[in-house]
């Protein structure tokens, strides 16, 4: 009987698609709940503050704008001063490395957080998007279902992934957009045949929600598209994508700028978001198409309505509001202000191709449509993303060719100029390459003062040779000792080696001192220095054992650090994050007996 039970029962690979489809089903749901509270928000803090204080007869009225959007981050204090660290600044990046370099445990928390903060930041009239939310909305209710079943690290970012797939297709209602923004963004392009899976089945269950809830229609509305004369626009729109990966290198180092300099004022954390407000208000009186998502300007440029010098000064203002808006600490993403600048981009290449060329080229706002896939594709380097997010936005698979061409040439020419995306130029400033394989990453991630053995002996460059031999005698399996001089400070390292040939000479033992037999030209790292640098050493040098000083500057001896330790704590990470297939090997083994 138990056996045929058995037979009943689903396997691994079943129950992550079952579980999968269950969080696709609550994203799509949890996605509605976000979108519905970003248009309640706008609506009585954007829409009935501009009714308030009467901007739409203009005049000095419009000089009253700047109120609203700083009213919106006044309204956030209270949940930056609750949830400290979670609510302020463009926290993607953070969510990458709690994915992909840590445990991948998301507190259900953040769900809320997430909606109530950048609900407020868009709705009152900042510059950011719903989507990098979204994504870890999303990917915080996987993250839920992973600690309730206890899963390992690598089944955990599965469901994470699993959860941002169908938030993505939840709020695009493009599930293959979904999946490859979860394959290609959230794990980074290093997925298997199994978590590909569960991203279609939780992308199309997402899709299935949202569909019934707002019916078929895309984000955007957009326009038939067909080119005119080949041989003519694709030489043109290839032009167009080396000029996008050149404004999306710019944009990204533009974007980091404003958040450093943000960071650097000596000002209360919780006004910068207030000024920049303002910042992003005063744009607004003159270019109000840079407030909140952009979305209906969007529409507007893809109808071919846009006014070319307008859409090139756009292209800057919204970059700009943007870097503000998230760099002052409002809540929102980059995904959809990428989209507007990529639209405005198109829009005012086409146009001015158009005029050039009436017979030649198409409508304005087909470049846009172009043009939004490519600056999407160059700023966060995910082209499949890009274009089958573009193909399913417009339903038309004749847009193929132009969109695979843009998004390919402007991702390679901004990662030329520019080797990181959006995402990921605080891992490169950490000294993270995400890319380049987990076990560099994970072992980049640790810093040398977590590995270290603060038990070491040292010696003062004053003893003679029966002193240091005594210490060799006590000590356990130290293979040298750090000598120090007067001050305390590290001037060299002693080994068995240096005395080898006065060992058996009593009177030499007793005259010389440990100072002038001493190795003085000695390698050391400080407690900042990550476990990649202290293996390299390790391989190069051909040495066991490296000792840590609290600084380069100061040379005060903290610690040892021996290759079996940099050993051991990588083991326990790859280990506690599941990223290794020998990590999900053991666990199973020990789960089956």
């Amino acid at each position: 009987m138990h056996s045929k039970l058995k037979d009943f029962i689903p396997g691994e690979n079943t129950a992550v698609i079952i579980t999968a489809a269950v969080i696709g089903l609550l994203a799509g749901g949890v996605i509605i709940i976000f979108r519905e509270s970003v248009e309640l928000v706008h609506t009585y803090i954007f829409e009935h503050g501009s009714e308030l204080l009467r901007i739409h007869e203009g005049g000095w009225r419009r000089l009253l704008l700047p109120l609203i959007p700083m009213a919106g981050m006044v309204l956030l204090i209270p949940l930056s001063w609750f949830f400290p660290g979670k609510v302020n600044g463009y926290g993607f990046t953070k969510f990458l490395r709690r994915v992909n370099l840590e445990n991948g445990v998301i507190n259900a928390r953040n769900i809320f957080i997430k909606i109530a903060a950048t609900a407020i930041t868009i709705g009152s009239g900042n510059s950011a998007g719903v989507e990098g939310p979204t994504a870890q909305i999303g990917g915080a209710l996987g993250s839920q279902f992973g600690q309730r079943l206890r899963v390992s690290g690598a089944r955990m970012k599965v469901y994470i992934a699993a959860g941002s797939a169908g938030a993505i297709a939840g709020i695009f209602n493009a599930p293959l957009a979904g999946i490859f923004f979860a394959a290609e963004i959230i794990l980074l392009g290093t997925y298997k045949i199994s978590s590909f899976s569960a991203l279609v089945v939780a992308s199309a269950m997402a899709t299935v929600v949202s569909r019934a809830y707002y019916g078929k229609v895309a984000a955007f509305p957009i326009p038939d598209y067909h080119m005119v004369n080949p041989l003519v626009e694709i030489p043109l729109y290839a032009v167009m994508a080396l000029l996008i990966g050149l404004l999306a290198v710019a944009h990204i180092r533009f974007f980091y700028f404003i958040r450093d300099r943000f960071r650097k004022l000596s000002i209360p954390e919780h006004a910068k978001p207030i000024i920049g407000a303002f910042l992003v208000g005063s744009i607004g009186i003159v270019f109000p198409q840079v407030m909140g998502d952009g979305y209906e300007y969007v529409e507007q440029v893809l109808a071919g309505d846009g006014i070319v010098w307008v859409m090139l000064a756009l292209i800057a203002l919204k970059s700009v509001a943007t870097a503000i808006t998230l760099g002052s600490g409002g809540a929102g993403g980059v995904f959809a202000p990428a989209l507007f600048i990529g639209a405005v981009i198109g829009g005012a290449f086409g146009g001015i191709v158009h005029a050039a060329l009436p017979n030649m080229t198409a409508t304005p706002g087909a470049y846009a449509t172009i043009g939004i896939g490519a600056f999407l594709a160059a700023s966060t380097h995910a082209p499949m993303t890009a274009i089958f997010l573009l193909v399913e936005m417009t339903g038309n698979y004749m847009i193929i060719v132009p969109v695979m061409l843009t998004a390919i040439v402007g991702t390679v020419t901004a990662s030329k100029f520019y080797s990181d995306s959006i995402d990921t130029v605080d891992f490169t400033r950490d000294g993270i390459n995400i890319h380049e394989g987990r076990e560099v990453a994970i072992l980049k991630s640790i810093r040398v003062g977590k590995a270290i053995s603060e038990d070491v002996d040292f010696i003062s460059e004053t003893a003679n040779i029966n002193n240091l031999l005594d210490l060799f005698a006590i000590a356990k399996d130290s293979l040298y000792f750090p000598v120090v001089d007067h001050e305390g400070q590290m001037v060299g390292v002693v080994s068995m080696q240096d005395v080898k040939t006065i060992l058996h000479d009593e009177e030499q033992r007793c005259c010389h001192l440990v100072g002038a037999i001493c190795s003085r030209d000695v390698i050391t790292l400080t407690p900042d220095h990550n476990l990649f640098d202290a293996m390299q050493l390790f391989d190069v040098k051909g040495i066991e054992e490296i000792p840590v000083v609290e600084s380069m500057e100061e040379q005060w001896v903290v610690g040892k650090l021996k290759r079996r330790d940099v050993i051991s704590v990588y083991n326990h990470e790859v280990l506690k994050r599941g990223i290794s297939e020998k990590a999900e090997d053991i666990r199973l083994l020990c789960s089956s007996s």
